[in-house]
């Protein structure tokens, strides 16, 4: 199925006997059809189902209550009939994330950028970010917003281990790890409390959620030159 406002085609696909899979043509028609799903959903023009799943080039619509055939066919035509408009500003208060900007690939991103070591900092806590998607593990974000021009490529090598709250950056997306891991992104800082990222004893328990938007706010000793922080 095809045809949408945002100029591309989508693709919409059964999955089990309660979900559908709708691929987008790019990340920013999926963050672009996630928000009008949502907005659609609030005013109630959709079927009842479970969960909402955004993903980096497609959305899962799971659980949808009446599925039966008929009524699925129905609403996956419905959806590849929509037009998307684009995404705007988003609305409401931002998560700020402070950081410390020591990361160890700070120069490798100064380059990249064409700027100073000293000027990256300024230039991440002064770009507004959202939440495109969440995955890799829980209350990690994948955060949009960077201009292509900030786009930096993955390390060459990964690390064996990032530490919990290192702050990354790898193609299009910014992120946070919220516990340690093996990890291929670029590490500008680090967030001093990352256990706000995740805690299952709140509601919601990720900070970092589809849709919300996100403000780095440099805090403590920033690194100029020369240290170098992430276990390899």
């Amino acid at each position: 199925m095809s045809g949408d406002g945002f100029g591309a085609e989508v693709l919409v696909l059964p999955v089990g006997r309660e979900a559908l899979l709708v691929e987008l043509s790019s990340a920013e028609h999926a963050e672009a059809f996630h928000v009008e799903l949502l907005r659609r959903r609030a005013r109630g023009e959709l079927p009842v189902m479970r969960e909402v799943v955004p993903g980096a080039r497609s959305v899962l619509l799971d659980g949808i209550a009446d599925h039966t055939r008929q009524a699925r066919v129905r609403f996956a035509r419905e959806i590849a009939s929509w037009r998307i408009p684009p995404m705007r500003c988003g609305a409401g208060d931002a998560v700020e994330i402070p950081v410390v900007y020591d990361g160890p690939d700070l120069d490798e991103v100064a380059t990249v950028w064409g700027v100073g070591a000293d000027e990256v900092p300024g230039v991440h806590a002064g770009t507004e970010f959202r939440v495109a998607f969440c995955g890799f593990a829980p209350g990690f974000g994948y955060l949009t917003g960077l201009p292509g021009h900030l786009h930096v490529p993955r390390r060459a090598t990964p690390r064996t281990k990032v530490p919990a709250g290192a702050v990354g950056l790898a193609g299009p997306y910014a992120g946070v790890y919220p516990r340690a891991s093996p990890g291929g992104w670029q590490l500008i800082g680090r967030m001093p409390d990352p256990e706000e990222l995740w805690n299952p004893a709140r509601e919601p328990a990720a900070l970092l959620r589809p849709g919300v938007r996100v403000r780095f706010v440099a805090v403590g000793a920033t690194r100029v030159a020369g240290a170098a922080g992430a276990a390899e």
